[in-house]
This record gives structure tokens, C-alpha cells and sequence, in this order.
């Protein structure tokens, strides 16, 4: 009678590709891929047509990053290619807390 252990070889396989897939989105959030980032599908016009190609989406796994940054109020998100750093989008929004419009009311 041979005893097999627990892990077979479909069960090898499976943690492997779970190891792998763990691996990827450290690294991931790491080099800031956009999809890591909370980046919605309809924000996913890369090329500005219009419309969220199927590319595109796919390219929010691995070809663009993004950086957030906030000065002040004024808060920007920034879209760069990561192969080359070049940014070809920058999203910026101006929040305003409760504090500060109840501060400015006589």
C-alpha cells in the first residue's frame, strides 16, 4: 500500500498558480498598474475615442500606472504609459471640505 501525501499534482499546480497570481498583484500595487488603483472601466479610454476597447481594458493590467498626488485641495490622478513614463492623461478634481464651507460663511 503506497500512501500519497496531501499534495497531489493537481494540487501542486493549483498552488503554484496561486502563488503566481499573488506574486503578480504585489507587484502590481507596487509599480501602481491602474487597475490596482481603483480606476473604473468607464475611466479606461486610454486613446480619448470615446469608448473603452477591449485592448484597452486588458492594458489596465499591465501597461499603465498611475500616480496620485494632492496639493492642497486640489486633487490630480495622473495616466503614463509604463513602458516609457510618458503620461498622457491627468484627471483633476478641487474637494472642498465641510470645515472649510462652513468656515467661509459669515
Amino acid at each position: 500500500m503506497i500512501l500519497r501525501g496531501r499534495f497531489t499534482p493537481r494540487r501542486r499546480a493549483l498552488l503554484v498558480l496561486v502563488l503566481l497570481a499573488l506574486g503578480w498583484l504585489g507587484w502590481a500595487w507596487y509599480a501602481g498598474i491602474a487597475i490596482t488603483r481603483g480606476v473604473e472601466k468607464e475611466q479606461m479610454d486610454w486613446n480619448g475615442d470615446g469608448q473603452v476597447s477591449r485592448d484597452e481594458f486588458f492594458q489596465a493590467f499591465y501597461a499603465v500606472k498611475v500616480a496620485d498626488t494632492q496639493e492642497g485641495n486640489r486633487h490630480c490622478r495622473s495616466f503614463a504609459w509604463r513602458s516609457t513614463g510618458e503620461e498622457f492623461r491627468r484627471d483633476c478634481r478641487t474637494v472642498f471640505k465641510a470645515d472649510d464651507a462652513a468656515a467661509a460663511k459669515p
